[in-house]
Formats: C-alpha cells, structure tokens, sequence
C-alpha cells in the first residue's frame, strides 16, 4: 500500500489555533502532512514568506498531538501542482462557515477537473475556532484587543514585535 500523503495549505498569516487544530486532525488521516505555507503576495501579508515560515514551523514543533510526521514547505505555483511535487493524494480544507463553503466548492470543482485523481478532504472547524480567522486576528490585534485565546505564544509575540 502507499504512503498517503495529504496537503494543507494556507497564508497562515498568523497561524491561529484553528489551524493547528485542523492540523492535529488532519495528521491522523494521512502517513504524512505537507504543509503548505503560501507565497501570495496578492494577499499583501503582515508577515514576510520567510516569517510565516518560521511561525508555522515553531508552532508545529510545539504541537502535542502530532499523528504523523509533518513538514512546512513553501509554495507560490497552483496548488495542484504542489499536491502532485509533493505525492500528495489529498488536500485538507478547513471549514468554519457557510461564507467559507461557497469560495471552497468553487475551487473544488476546479480542482477536481484539473487533478481528478486528488481528493479535497473538508474538515468543519470545531466551534470553538469557528468565528477565528487571521484577518480578525490581525484587526483585534491592531485594535489593542486580547488575541491570546486564539494565537499560540510564539506567533502573538511575533504578531507584537511586527506591530512595533
């Protein structure tokens, strides 16, 4: 049998605990978990590719319930094609609301016409994470609000030291 390997990208502009619970999830599906960190400056990100790096990959070393081995990789071409450099046979969704549904089943479909033989694997976020995105992150944070609850300790310390 081959080793299933599954994808799952994103800005992680930071990367909250949504994620990292995605991530946990996901790492039980598959033999092993690629991370995909976009480069995408059309985004205009607060942090640098290099920063966000480094963030997800602190955060994943400190993660307690790693089900697989998990590694962080960058990527700025078609998400598809970084699937297949990578041997993936899924790609790992995160759902929070049915704002997200619309955007995802679009890029499904598109998916599924230009690499039929990768799976998209949606996983709803718990409810604690649900309302949690890294565009709220950075806004409270910006604000002057508490963003402790949602971010690990790493990146609110490199989300501080980058709004100084």
């Amino acid at each position: 049998m081959s080793k299933r390997i599954g994808i799952y990208p994103g800005t992680f502009d930071p990367i909250t605990k949504g994620h990292l619970h995605i991530i946990e999830r996901a790492s039980k599906l598959v033999d092993e978990l690629v991370i995909g960190v976009a480069d995408n400056p059309g985004k205009k990100p607060l942090f640098t590719l290099t920063e966000r790096m480094e963030m997800v990959q602190t955060d994943i070393d400190n993660m307690h319930h790693k089900h697989c081995p998990i590694k962080v990789v960058s990527f700025s071409n078609l998400l598809i094609h970084f699937a297949r450099e990578h041997e993936a046979t899924c790609v790992f969704r995160g759902l929070r609301a049915s704002s997200d549904f619309e955007y995802e089943f679009q890029m499904t479909g598109m998916n599924i016409r230009l690499a039929p033989d990768i799976e998209t694997v949606f996983l709803m976020s718990s409810d604690k994470w649900q309302f949690v995105s890294s565009s709220f992150i950075k806004e409270i944070a910006k604000l002057g609000g508490d963003i402790s609850e949602f971010i690990t300790p790493n990146a609110l310390q490199m989300l501080q030291e980058k709004q100084r």
